[in-house]
């Protein structure tokens, strides 16, 4: 998950527009802003935005929702004609302020580089403990720190020639925003794991994790960051830095059933009407006898929408939802989940009550929302509940950028079926085979990475690691100095 955006504005102007100088100064910064709003459900953790002039960086970022962190006199504040932002969902590293980004690190020669990361780096405590054996000292848990100091540490006389060096030493899922004073820079892991693309609105160019967060500030969208690529974006447009590119790719299908909003692009292809393919496809694949469709909103309404036109049987909205009430899928903590799936829905009776009902749902991860759900429809006088479900059951931890949980909390890798039907206490049961998915996304096997539902990960993982790995690799570092010291 997290979000990430760029904005890097011309300084001359092109296209006969006059020079962006005369033009408000706050204006990287506002777009910025206005794009981490579209992207939003990537993360609700904290929030930041970093914004250059031409000579330094200055930085905003604190816990929060985005419109909980900035106010107009931090747009203000921060100015500048390029800016970069990211709203985090944590992976690696617990949601506290030293681990929200942007992150600023600074090379004596080359001044400062502020960086936001979208993904998982899963070598982060190997390449954490050689550096630090070479004397470089570490302020937070998070893997995007690792990624910042091995880019410094890099040999070369430029930004360009570390990004080259440092990079191929990384492995795993890793969407980058990096923001000097005299370029941006937007970078896909070798797989392109997880989405990133360019727009342009007017003079400026832009980068960020999905195409809905272009739309929501008028930008046009111009191509997606390849697999592997660096590009860098300054006042000479896009430049092609080095394509690290790997023998295949491997983009994220959980991106396509939940991450990404219904309304963004990927790899071309439309998420809402991806979304309702997956719909049909179930509907041939596990039918049911009933009166209505539901979906659990709202990334599963396409999906619903698409089972309803494909089995005959009406859609309705019988679930209605709290809009200011987050994703119940990235709470931090399983208490926080319990209690919002009590906050979040409101059914309606009318549509339910002496209905058979199909309710529709994108994934169960833990069951720990399966059953409050199937309750409530209960309560609200359905007579029958069959869910469905539009993936295949997730048995594996991801390890590139989704906190989904622990191998041993997915309820599918410890049930069978019919022992998580009785579980959420639904009537029936039915999941969207890996095939119908793949199918639905109008790719192959091949090009997207389907670890969490399979096993078979792009890279070899280890499976002990943990979002709190780092945290540990530092603290029994810090205890070691401090043994050090008392001898």
């Amino acid at each position: 998950m997290c979000g990430v955006v760029g904005v890097w504005n011309n300084a001359g102007g092109e296209r006969g527009q006059s020079p962006l100088r005369e033009v408000d100064p706050t204006d990287a910064a506002r777009v910025s802003f206005f794009s981490l709003y579209a992207l939003q459900h990537r993360g609700q953790e904290s929030a930041g935005i970093a914004a250059t002039d031409g000579r330094d960086l200055r930085v905003v970022r604190r816990m929060g929702l985005v419109g909980q962190v900035f106010a107009e006199p931090d747009l203000l504040a921060l100015g500048g004609r390029a800016a970069m932002g990211h709203t985090r969902y944590s992976t690696t590293g617990s949601s506290r302020i030293e681990n929200a980004q942007p992150m600023v690190v600074r090379d004596e020669a080359l001044g400062e580089l502020a960086i936001g990361h979208n993904g998982n780096c899963i070598n982060a405590r190997d390449v954490r403990a050689q550096l630090e054996t070479e004397g470089v000292e570490f302020q937070t848990s998070s893997d995007t720190e690792v990624i910042a100091k091995a880019i410094v540490a890099a040999p070369g006389a430029t930004w360009d020639a570390k990004l080259v060096h440092a990079l191929p030493t990384l492995s795993g899922a890793w969407s980058l925003v990096i923001l000097t004073p005299r370029a941006l820079y937007a970078i896909r892991d070798p797989f392109g794991v997880r989405p990133l693309v360019v727009g342009r609105k007017g003079a400026s160019l832009m980068v960020a994790s999905e195409t809905s967060a272009l739309d929501t500030v008028g930008a046009e969208f111009v191509r997606d960051v390849l697999p592997g690529e660096i590009l860098r974006i300054d006042d000479a447009g896009l430049t092609p830095v080095a394509d690290m590119a790997a023998d295949r790719t491997g983009l994220c299908v959980f991106e396509h059933v939940y991450l990404a909003s219904a309304s963004s692009e990927l790899g071309g292809h439309s998420v809402y009407a991806t979304r309702e393919r997956m719909g049909e496809i179930l509907a041939e694949e596990r039918p049911a006898d009933a009166d209505v469709v539901i979906p659990v909103p709202d990334s599963a309404i396409p999906a619903a929408v698409g089972y309803a036109r494909k089995s005959g049987i009406p859609f309705r909205e019988g679930l209605i939802k709290n809009r200011y009430i987050g994703r119940t899928f990235i709470q931090p903590s399983q208490e926080l989940r319990q209690h919002s799936v009590a906050l979040k829905y409101n059914a309606l009776r009318d549509v339910l009550n002496g209905k058979r009902v199909v309710v529709v749902d994108d994934s169960i991860v833990r069951g720990s929302t399966g059953g409050p759900i199937v309750q409530l429809l209960r309560k609200n006088g359905a007579t029958e509940v069959h869910m469905r479900i539009c993936s295949p059951p997730i048995r594996h931890q991801c390890f590139f950028g989704v906190d989904m949980a622990r191998r041993d909390e997915l309820i599918a890798s410890k049930m069978e079926i019919e022992g998580i039907r009785s579980h959420i206490g639904a009537d029936t049961l039915g999941y969207l085979s890996l095939d119908g998915m793949i199918r639905a996304t109008g790719a192959t096997r091949k090009d997207l990475c389907t670890a969490c539902f399979t096993g078979d990960y792009l890279v070899p993982v280890q499976l002990e690691l943990t979002k709190e790995s780092l945290e540990r690799q530092r603290a029994e570092g810090s205890l070691q100095r401090q043994s050090s010291r008392s001898r």
